[in-house]
């Protein structure tokens, strides 16, 4: 009798040698250790670096009001809720924040949500039954695809649309049935090139062909529209945009996530999504740090177009020393390079010099589109900025880049 040759679970775990390759290189540019932060200053390796690679876009995870609301939090509730909300892990901070947020956005109703990745799937899976149809950009963020994928399982059908591609959107969206429900997802901001979602077009079509749409806004809420309320607000349809979602990780310097929309449909949510109900509620100075931000963030607009003068100097230093720079208008400035090695080499000479960015190479990017991506906060100064312009110059001559 044959011998059947078995299989070890975890031998590609013992294959994967590209994370080794990099680091035996000294060019490994992940899990850095921050030891300390100070906003647009961070401590790493013992030495004081620039952070130009923080989604911290308004610089409030270290602003004095934020802290101080995590603290007080701590001390009335503790450090958890130990339940779900759906249960015993609902606290007064939650409802008061839901309640702010769904005004600040627009919305009938907002519900919070323990992590934003959880909010993708959170929201888009009980929302789909067998039959419906998931229309998602290409390019949308890793948790719309989980939350899609989940929803396929379960017997709703996923048509991925050419990125930012409004024809290529309407070709596929036609073929649909008229009967069938239909759900247009893209980010607002897409977090890898920082490029905006044609959403003017987008709810065009959806009307068009009876569809819905849900936003995800983690890279605009604070960044772009009406003080600084998002990409619904920036194309003047907060009111016809059915839900937008959001993570707290960003602007709202914290950990958690929210959606906002109509009444109905969030208190169905809070009654069908297994993310939600499943999960332990968001802790109470997590809870209270996102307030905060939200307070500053209406109280104080002028850091979002602080943020917007920050991104756009560096975004024409760098283009006119010759660098790929791609146009927009938010936060995210990306320099492409092309060559994944190339890349790294950049990253480790910017770190050299006391400057941090992140490295986006591929499966992250396409393939020759390895890229720095360069992402600032409201609370960079020009010295800071200045510093950035002129190291980048500095590794771009050497390296022979520009």
């Amino acid at each position: 009798m044959r011998e059947t040759k078995r299989k070890n679970l975890f031998s590609k775990c013992y294959d994967f040698t590209r994370a080794d390759d990099i680091k035996s290189r000294g060019v490994y540019p992940y899990f850095k250790v921050i030891e300390e932060s100070e906003g647009p200053m961070v401590y790493m390796g013992g030495k004081k670096v620039i952070m130009a690679g923080s989604n911290n876009y308004l610089g409030l995870s270290t602003h004095p009001k934020v802290k101080e609301a995590a603290i007080g939090a701590l001390k009335k509730y503790g450090t958890s809720c130990s339940g779900s909300r759906y249960l015993t892990g609902t606290i007064d901070l939650h409802v008061t924040l839901e309640n702010e947020l769904a005004a600040f956005m627009g919305k009938e109703a907002a519900l919070i949500m323990s992590t934003g990745y959880q909010t993708s799937q959170g929201v888009i899976e009980p929302l789909m039954s067998r039959g419906d149809y998931i229309l998602s950009d290409k390019d949308n963020h890793a948790s719309i695809v989980t939350g899609n994928f989940i929803s396929k399982a379960k017997g709703a059908h996923l048509v991925r649309f050419k990125h930012n591609d409004i024809d290529d959107l309407e070709r596929r969206i036609k073929k649909i049935p008229d009967d069938a429900g239909k759900l247009i997802v893209t980010d607002g901001v897409f977090s890898t090139f920082g490029n905006i979602a044609y959403l003017d077009k987008i709810y065009d079509i959806a009307q068009k062909y009876s569809a819905q749409v849900l936003v995800d806004d983690a890279h605009a809420i604070g960044v772009i529209g009406e003080r600084g309320k998002g990409t619904a607000h920036h194309f003047g349809l907060n009111k016809e945009i059915d839900l937008i979602m959001c993570t707290f990780s960003k602007t709202f310097a914290s950990l958690g996530g929210f959606v906002a929309g109509e009444e109905r449909v969030i208190n169905y949510l809070k009654h069908h999504s297994p993310a939600f109900i499943f999960s332990a509620s968001p802790t109470p100075p997590s809870v209270a740090a996102a307030y905060a931000a939200l307070q500053l963030l209406k109280s104080e607009p002028q850091r979002v177009q602080k943020l917007a003068y920050n991104s756009n100097k560096i975004r024409v230093g760098l283009k006119s020393m010759g660098y790929n720079v791609m146009d927009g208008e938010t936060a995210i400035v990306p320099v492409i390079v092309g060559d994944d090695e190339l890349a790294f080499k950049i990253w480790s000479e910017l770190f050299k010099n006391n400057i941090f960015v992140n490295v986006f190479v591929s499966p992250a990017t396409p393939p020759g589109k390895a890229m720095l991506r360069n992402s600032f906060m409201a609370s960079h100064e020009d010295e800071h900025l200045d510093k950035i312009l002129d190291v980048y110059q500095k590794v771009g001559k050497t390296l022979g880049v520009i």
